[in-house]
């Protein structure tokens, strides 16, 4: 399903079914997709740990309908607006938030975070402080010059964005330019955690295929450079060898954190 940069918001809004992307984060059922989500939570969990990064705002640009990269944070931020697109992905976060009928089942990965983090029991405490603390769900469009208007919120602490900038953004151009409107939503000296996955060129939801901006390392690291952050960690893995998933042709995992300058 290829797109030009005017049509991108379109197709999701379109095509994008949440239930189906959502089969992504079923522990247990494909060892590649186990290994993606443990990477990033990991990293997630080293972040915003206690001594790591913490404040009042933190605003996560493309949330999708999941919660997995807000688990480690709600820890250390008094509030979470989590953002997105697409109608269905807000309706469906909205669901878990509001424990409504049919909301996906997170809890293994809830599980699995307060592992990390040293006490698996706390798993039901660890749901009800992320439902307290992410205060609204929020539409979003990176490719524009004021990704959440018309709604006005103070500078964040923090931004976090994880498989977004290669879904979202069509061409290298369009994710310079997301990069410096992101940049907009900071605080100065304020914090960039972003991840996802090396040179995809598509992946799958459901029987719908998405095309997707295959990211070099390269280029990420000097198109942060060129839109105003600083490199503070990266961290980097290559897909496994072993086992099979034909859902995505990611090469590789990337979690990185940046910061803005001035």
């Amino acid at each position: 399903m290829a797109f030009q940069e005017s049509t991108v918001p379109d197709v999701y809004q379109a095509n994008f079914e949440p239930t189906a992307y959502l089969d992504y984060f079923k522990l247990g059922q494909n060892p590649l997709s186990d290994e993606f989500l443990h990477f990033l939570l990991k990293h997630y969990n080293a972040t915003f740990k206690s001594g790591g990064l913490k404040g009042k705002l933190l605003i996560d640009i493309g949330s999708g309908p999941t919660i997995y990269q807000l688990l480690s944070a709600c820890e250390s931020f008094e509030e979470i607006i989590a953002t997105d697109y697409t109608d269905k992905n807000r309706l469906e976060l909205e669901k878990w938030l509001k424990k409504m009928p049919g909301a996906f089942d997170w809890s293994p990965v809830v599980k699995y975070v307060c592992e990390l983090e040293g006490n698996r029991d706390k798993w039901t405490e660890k749901e009800e402080r992320l439902r307290r603390t992410v205060r609204q769900v929020l539409k979003c469009d990176i490719l524009k010059e004021r990704p959440l208007e018309p709604a006005v919120l103070p500078p964040a602490d923090c931004l976090i964005s994880s498989l977004c900038l290669e879904a979202a953004c069509p061409t290298l151009g369009a994710c310079r330019a997301a990069l410096r409107h992101l940049r907009t939503l900071l605080r100065p000296r304020g914090h960039l955690v972003l991840s996802g996955g090396f040179e995809t060129t598509f992946y799958m939801v459901g029987d719908k295929r998405f095309s997707a901006l295959p990211l070099e390392e390269k280029f990420l690291l000097e198109a942060l450079q060129e839109t105003g952050f600083t490199i503070e960690k990266l961290e980097k893995a290559q897909r496994p060898a072993e086992g099979s998933d034909d859902r995505s042709d990611y090469t590789g995992m990337f979690f990185l954190v940046a910061r803005r300058r001035d």
